[in-house]
């Protein structure tokens, strides 16, 4: 059977052996809620990432995937919990190292108040290159995105024509996008919008990729807020 193309001549992936991940960022931090740098401080929901959480496991109660992944920080965690009791099958969620958010070293815990007094430096930097410059004693963009690649890659073989759900952070999430899109043109990922409990869709096989869906966060339109900036960016998480 001759494989259909996209209308750019770009091969799909093929859906016999490609994974579909449904990826996930977490629900709202207490830390986010204080506008607080976590990266990978194991912070626990806010009250409203809590009823964030619930609202998502409503609108996939009975879905089926092959499996569910989740950063072992606990606010991925504790979102991947609350979902996955109400999936088809409440499948077991399996931690992963891998998928934790991007590390910010000496920023953890602090406002951008904080970070503009103690830390200029690397803004500055940041602005000049946002993709290779890590953060004081942590990772750079660069660094998340070849360390979460390898994550998505392995899950990706695991389970071939597959749909696999992901529970994780903003900045995993735009990992998935660029690997979808075959790399990150320069600073388009900080353009990226990710809402908390919001859902990006992502279809890889071997060497290719889709994007499906992004940033889906339409069970959140009656609750109050959905905290969009995170660790990744140069501005308050």
């Amino acid at each position: 059977m001759t494989q259909r193309l996209a209308p750019t001549g770009f091969t799909a992936p093929d859906r016999a052996t490609a994974t579909e991940f449904w990826v996930v960022r977490h629900g709202e931090s207490t830390w986010n809620a204080d506008g607080r740098y976590q990266g990978q401080a194991d912070v626990p929901l806010s009250h409203i990432g809590i009823l964030q959480a619930a609202t998502l496991a409503e609108r996939l109660t009975g879905q089926g995937f092959a499996a569910v992944y989740s950063s072992d920080l606990l606010r991925a965690s504790q979102t991947a919990q609350a979902v996955s009791a109400r999936l088809a099958g409440a499948p077991t969620v399996q931690l992963d190292p891998g998928l934790r958010e991007i590390d910010v070293g000496q920023l953890s815990g602090l406002v951008i108040a904080d970070i503009r007094e103690r830390h200029a430096d690397y803004l500055q930097a940041l602005l000049v290159d946002p993709w290779a410059t890590r953060r004081p004693g942590g990772e750079s963009m660069e660094d998340l995105y070849a360390r979460c690649g390898a994550a998505f890659h392995a899950l990706r073989e695991r389970h071939p024509g597959q749909r696999v759900l992901v529970f994780t952070h903003g900045g995993v999430v735009r990992v998935a996008v660029g690997l979808a899109l075959g790399g990150v043109p320069a600073n388009a990922w900080s353009r990226l919008s990710v809402t908390n409990t919001s859902i990006t869709r992502v279809l890889l096989g071997d060497g290719s990729g889709t994007l499906l869906g992004f940033n889906d966060d339409a069970h959140l339109e009656n609750l109050l807020e959905a905290t969009e900036a995170d660790d990744v960016l140069g501005q308050s998480p």
